[in-house]
Order: C-alpha cells, then sequence, then structure tokens
C-alpha cells in the first residue's frame, strides 16, 4: 500500500506545483510543433507568452471561449453594429511597407470604415504550419498589436490551430471585427447618382507592386512600399464635412478597377474616369508597363474610393488632403447617366475605353 505524504511534506509538494503554474509561461520551442495545437500546456504556453501577453486588455485578459460586451454602452456610440471578417495568406509574410500581421489588423479595420462604422473590436485566429519558426510567429504578432495600438482598437478574443508540415504555407490568419455606426449615416453603392464625383485617396499599386517585388521573382531594385495603413481617422473626417457620402470602399483585391464596377452596377448608372487625374507612382508604372500589368487592377491596402455629391467634392478633397491619409487625393472621375454598369476611362489621348472587370486576378495572395 502507497505511504502518503505527511502534512508537511503535502503542502511543501503543493505550494512547489502552485509555484509552477503561477510561473510566468514562456515558449521554449523554437519552432512551431503538433503540440502546439493539442490544447495541452505546450498551446497554453503559446498562447500566454506570445497572444495575450501581446494584446493584453480587460475584455482578453478574460480567458473566455468569447468576449462579451455591454449593449449599453456599444448604444451609447451608435445605433447600428457593422460586423466584418477577412482572412491573410499573403506570401511573403514580411513585405516592404509592412507584414501579415499588420495587414490582418488594418484590413479589417478598413472594412469595417468604409460602413462609416466606428472600429472597436478584433479577433485574431491563426493557422500555423508545423516547423514555423516561433520568433517569427513572435514578430507578427508584435506588429499586430503595434497596428492595433495605433488604430485604438482591441484584439479581444481569438484561435490557434496547428496542420502538418506541408499542410499551410507557414501562416494564415482570419480577423473579424465589430464596429458601431452612428445614427444618420448611410453609406451604400445603391445611392450613387449621376452628377456624384469619384475621389481617391491616393497613389495606386502600391501594395500590389511592393508584394510582386518581395517575391524576389524580378531583379529590380526600387522604394515602392506597401501603403498599408488604417483609414477609419480618415472616413471621420470625411463623414464631419460630408455626412451625405453615398459610396465607399477600399479599393484592396481586383483593385480600383473593380471598385468602381461594382458601384456601377450597383447603382445602374456609368462611371467616367480621367486618366490624367489618377495617382500613380512613375516606379509602379514601370513595374506595370514592364509585366503587362495595369495600375487600375493592382491591389491597395490603404486605398479608399468615396463618391459625394457633385457640389461637395472641393469641400470633401481640401478636408482629406488635411488628413496624413489622404494628402494625394484626388477628384479622378464622375458617375454618369449612361451607359449604365459600364465603366470609362477617358485617356490622356481624349479616347475613350471600356475598364471591365478582371476574370481572374493578376497577382494571387496578394493580402
Amino acid at each position: 500500500m502507497d505511504v502518503l505524504p505527511t502534512n508537511s511534506a503535502q503542502n511543501s509538494l503543493f505550494q512547489k506545483i502552485e509555484k509552477i503554474r503561477r510561473r510566468q509561461p514562456k515558449v521554449r520551442d523554437t519552432h512551431i510543433t503538433l503540440a502546439h495545437g493539442s490544447g495541452g500546456k505546450a498551446m497554453r504556453d503559446l498562447i500566454d507568452d506570445i497572444f495575450v501577453q501581446s494584446f493584453d486588455n480587460p475584455i482578453l485578459s478574460q480567458l473566455e471561449d468569447q468576449a462579451s460586451f455591454s449593449l449599453a454602452n456599444l448604444m451609447q456610440q451608435g445605433d447600428r453594429l457593422a460586423f466584418t471578417t477577412d482572412s491573410y495568406v499573403v506570401d511573403p509574410l514580411f513585405f516592404p511597407g509592412s507584414d501579415i500581421g499588420e495587414l490582418a489588423i488594418n484590413g479589417t479595420i478598413n472594412d469595417l470604415a468604409v460602413s462609416g462604422a466606428k472600429p472597436l473590436y478584433l479577433t485574431c485566429s491563426v493557422i500555423l504550419e508545423e516547423g514555423l519558426a516561433v520568433e517569427t510567429l513572435r514578430r507578427v504578432v508584435t506588429s499586430m498589436k503595434a497596428a492595433a495600438n495605433q488604430a485604438g482598437i482591441q484584439i479581444v478574443t481569438g484561435d490557434t490551430k496547428v496542420v502538418h508540415r506541408g499542410a499551410a504555407d507557414k501562416l494564415f490568419i482570419n480577423t473579424a471585427g465589430i464596429g458601431i455606426i452612428p445614427p444618420g449615416i448611410e453609406i451604400s453603392a445603391h445611392k450613387i447618382q449621376p452628377g456624384d464625383a469619384i475621389i481617391i485617396n491616393g497613389e495606386l499599386g502600391n501594395h500590389g507592386a511592393a508584394i510582386l517585388i518581395a517575391r524576389g521573382e524580378l531583379a529590380l531594385d526600387t522604394n515602392i512600399e506597401s501603403d498599408c495603413q488604417p483609414l477609419h481617422g480618415l472616413v471621420e473626417t470625411i463623414l464631419n464635412v460630408c455626412p451625405e457620402v453615398h459610396a465607399m470602399r477600399d479599393a484592396t483585391r481586383g483593385g480600383l478597377a473593380t471598385v468602381l464596377n461594382e458601384f456601377a452596377l450597383s447603382s445602374d448608372v456609368g462611371i467616367r474616369l480621367y486618366e490624367q487625374s489618377i495617382p500613380v507612382r512613375e516606379e509602379v508604372k514601370g513595374v506595370c508597363e514592364l509585366l503587362g500589368l495595369d495600375p487600375l487592377y493592382l491591389a491597395n491596402e490603404g486605398k479608399l474610393v468615396v463618391v459625394v455629391p457633385g457640389q461637395q467634392a472641393e469641400a470633401v478633397l481640401a478636408v482629406m488632403k488635411s488628413h496624413p491619409a489622404g494628402k494625394d487625393a484626388s477628384i479622378i472621375g464622375e458617375a454618369i447617366p449612361s451607359p449604365s454598369g459600364v465603366v470609362l476611362l477617358k485617356t490622356i489621348f481624349n479616347a475613350e475605353r471600356i475598364v471591365d472587370m478582371l476574370v481572374g486576378d493578376q497577382l494571387p495572395r496578394i493580402c
């Protein structure tokens, strides 16, 4: 028969166990293993060490399977909830001007912002490939924390999964977000009318070109960086001057051309663009000419397409130029009665061509 320890020995043992349990969690592996997704101690250490310590806030610190909020507090900020989700599979993970972590935060913030919502809370779910360097994950999470802090939002819950080596490509991120839409804000592509002005907040194609060059498939030496940035501050500035904004969208995959085609089809109007007014860096133009790409279709991660009543266009443009995220803003086109559902580009040679939607994607895994 086993002999139980004395009370004194038991107390000493329990104290040692309690001390171990309260010890600051630390990932001691250099690379992700399947154990980090098993639900056991290795997974708990990974979550606590990398995610909880980085994203620490009162809601996340509860470590529940969900985040809960006070409806009364939310209703004080607006009368409707905006909810979105997005996944990020960009290759490579790190590229000039940004990385997959910052991209995941800003991309979801911007999807909320274009509805007129104030982003408040985000989730973070990661799918990790066995063999990923822990330091790479830590670097990505640090970037997410910095982006969230800059934007003034909180990451309040999440999930971690690990798949076998070869079943994924290093790291995928899914984020979901909620925000509050203030009373009186009704932004929808269905509201676009002939005579409306179309404004972009800066240069097109920087993100797509930066990713392409970062993949190392071209022997190009440029200083092109991704335009990844949060846009909710710019949106708030615009709405303060023009709460009657008709439509707003961030031009990510498919670029400006795709957004405007969606606008034209939703509102049953035509859209005319003026090529000479569309801001594109010379370096981006050069990359596009070399590879036969069109900057109108290149992805962006910090570009906002705004459609406002024509008589308010100059006021909106001025206030956009006063904001850091809109300093290079330009009025690039207008809504026209016909041909409905069609986007036309008036070229620098005074000719017109149709700007249609792409069948596929010029550059896969761009975000």
